[in-house]
């Protein structure tokens, strides 16, 4: 068969399994992706309907990459109709004679939508991003009286995140923290915070899952029509997958159990946000009849960079024994580089950068990795002084304060008034509070926060005729947006309401700050245009609700600029499912990799996961993997004598070589 050329046997023997569970273990860069692509396309030349066939992963960039290869194979392979091959520029998923293929919060967004009116949502809800949910809890902070230095609203909302992952609602934490102080305050504040969400109707992130799963299990009718519309599922990235994703795909395969997941046990690196171990580790005992198929070769690493790998993760317990090999050559060692201090450490790095890109290396070829954010601080400076240019992940392009302002305009055009008629002029109070709130007065508009609370009160008719005037104004103004966002193509519409609202006009005036952001509304405008090519069967309100889930699911990798020649600096968490030339894995001391938790006990488990976080970087390097640590290390002020990490000492010495890198006064140092 054609479509299985260029696969070796165990990818092949995944690929034709057909029916009943299988699970693949593949390890890190062992083709899992095409062996996906693979699969779905040899199902429907089996005869399976396309639309029968769903597909689940984690990242928006993940998605999109196996979308395209399968439409690619499916144009290619199966020379479809052209409705099928057409592409609606990244956005085919509910595209009847497709399969569905999307992360599991784009499944959640799916099925609520069209559920809506079960869960008493409207089908247009506004979907909270983290900021979003962030300024939410603070608000309900402050409604506590609560002191925010005493109970900081990130660590609140991560802990109301874990109990949603594990499918806990409100009201069943309300019961179990009865009598226990601190739960007891964390129920207070997620009371207020979904009396938020509610007053917007909105979710944020967790709710997408949360809502899903449960709507699943206690809607038998529902369940069942999901489980025959999709006969054939597949799960990627199995292992990091929390306790309701997991409700989600046992929930959704109990019709058929047709369900493969392809997972990696030594990657799993995401306990600290609920992803669960055992769920990959069980899943022969919740599939008894499941097939295992292990994928060993590695097509992106030389056979050094492997050696390395399998010895790191070997002395792991909780795990499937297997060992990565590669056709790929023996490759170079492993670069070591000993600084005196953070200073010494960043500037060997940018400039050991430097020179490979001097040598012929793309600087898009080249990852620095590291455990903590902090550490970024230092390696800017390096590469700035080095003129090296580089893209740090984790600055989010939608959560930029001028592009959420445009997507507030969009948000409030659609959900701020009180008719679908779109000539009613009534505000809407109980939807579009928070988006109304954040753009009354961007740009300037002479509304003072008196002038607004009467306004969201109800009592537009207080106010003085000249404040009347400028409110209708603004009311005018989104209403006529409404109607372009059904009538013209989004880009249109965000061009339209960029200018006219003024801000356009408001930045143009300022410094080279206000030049910046300006670009990145026109960047957001460069996005949207996406979504102005549709299929046939698709209205510009399904393209807008389509741009607004999109805009909110955004990833720190969707940040990647694949065009931009730029070194990439993220933490190691945040390169998982990437692969670069050459890696760079900084901060390799005790304490800081591995990370030692201050205010946890450490376990053995996570002791496991520090060394599979220290396995998943070393595997995205394709040539060569250089590490490095400091002598000495400023850590909260205070310069701290290190000692190497415990994973330095796991490397035998026949895959070393030192790096005597001294430019920039970087200096060496050497322990017996």
């Amino acid at each position: 068969m054609l479509h299985l050329e260029g696969l070796n046997e165990r990818q092949q023997t995944a690929v034709r399994h057909k029916d009943g569970p299988l699970l693949i273990v593949a390890g890190a860069g062992a083709g899992k992706t095409r062996v996906i692509t693979h699969r779905i396309l040899h199902l429907i030349k089996e005869g399976i309907a396309p639309e029968s066939i769903l597909a689940i992963t984690f990242t928006n960039k993940a998605a999109k990459e196996m979308k395209d290869r399968v439409e690619k194979l499916l144009a290619s392979r199966l020379q479809l109709s052209e409705a099928l091959s057409v592409r609606t520029r990244g956005r085919d998923l509910e595209a009847k004679h497709f399969p569905w293929l999307g992360t599991f919060h784009a499944l959640g967004v799916h099925i609520i939508r069209e559920n809506s009116d079960r869960l008493s949502l409207p089908k247009r809800f506004a979907i909270f991003d983290r900021s979003d949910s962030l300024a939410a809890i603070r608000e309900a902070v402050k409604e506590s009286e609560l002191d925010p230095k005493q109970f900081e609203p990130g660590k609140i909302l991560a802990a109301i995140s874990r109990e949603k992952g594990k499918m806990m609602t409100l009201q069943e934490f309300t019961v179990h923290s009865e009598g226990e102080y601190f739960p007891s305050i964390i129920a207070s504040v997620w009371q207020k915070y979904e009396a938020t969400l509610k007053k917007e109707r909105a979710l944020d992130f967790d709710d997408l899952l949360l809502k899903t799963a449960l709507l699943l299990q206690s809607e038998e009718e529902i369940r069942k029509h999901y489980g025959r519309r999709w006969q054939y599922i597949h799960i990627d990235e199995y292992q990091d997958t929390n306790h309701v994703q997991y409700m989600i795909t046992k929930l959704l395969a109990k019709e058929h159990t047709n369900i493969a997941v392809v997972g990696d046990i030594d990657q799993n690196i995401y306990s600290w946000r609920g992803a669960s171990i055992k769920n990959i580790l069980n899943f022969e005992k919740d599939y008894p009849t499941a097939k295992v198929v292990l994928l060993e070769e590695n097509y992106r690493s030389t056979q050094t960079i492997l050696t390395v790998a399998n010895r790191i993760i070997s002395k792991n317990k909780m795990r499937r024994e297997k060992t990565l090999f590669t056709k790929n050559h023996e490759g170079e060692k492993v670069g070591l580089f000993t600084a005196y201090d953070e200073a010494g450490e960043a500037s060997f790095i940018a400039g050991r950068a430097k020179q490979l890109i001097a040598g012929g290396v793309s600087p898009a070829g080249i990852a620095v990795l590291f455990r903590a954010n902090f550490q970024s601080r230092v390696l800017e400076e390096a590469f700035l002084r080095e003129d090296v240019p580089y893209q740090v992940l984790g600055v989010r392009f939608f959560e930029r304060k001028e592009v959420k302002d445009v997507l507030a305009y969009v948000r409030a055009a659609q959900t701020a008034f009180a008719s679908q008629n779109l000539n009613e002029q009534a505000l809407n109070l109980s939807g579009g509070f928070s988006d109304v709130r954040r753009i009354i007065n961007v740009p300037p508009r002479g509304i003072g926060k008196v002038t607004l609370l009467k306004i969201l009160a109800g009592k537009e008719s207080e106010l003085p005729p000249a404040m009347q005037g400028k409110f209708t104004a603004f009311k005018k103004l989104l209403l006529e947006l409404r109607v372009k966002l059904h009538n013209v193509p989004l880009s249109e519409a965000i061009k339209w309401i960029v200018s006219e609202s003024g801000l356009e006009t408001e930045l143009k005036k300022g410094g080279s700050e206000d030049e910046e952001r300006l670009e990145n509304i026109k960047e957001l405008v460069t996005f949207a245009t996406r979504y102005d090519t549709l299929l046939p069967n698709n209205s510009r309100e399904e393209a807008l609700d389509a741009f607004l889930a999109d805009v909110a699911l955004q990833s720190d990798q969707d940040e990647l600029k694949d065009d931009m020649p730029s070194v990439k600096l993220m933490t190691v968490h945040a390169s998982k499912g990437l692969e670069f030339d050459y890696v760079f894995i900084g901060g390799l001391e005790e304490g800081l990799f591995p990370h030692e938790r201050l205010s946890e006990t450490q376990s053995e488990g996570d002791a496991e996961e520090e060394r599979r976080l220290f396995y998943v970087a070393l595997t995205r390097a394709k040539k060569k993997v250089f590490l490095s640590y400091a002598g000495v290390r400023t850590i909260f002020g205070s310069r701290q004598v290190t000692v190497p990490s415990e994973f330095i000492f796991d490397i035998d010495e026949e895959f070393l070589e030192a790096e005597n890198y001294v430019e920039g006064g970087g200096k060496i140092i050497y322990l017996d």
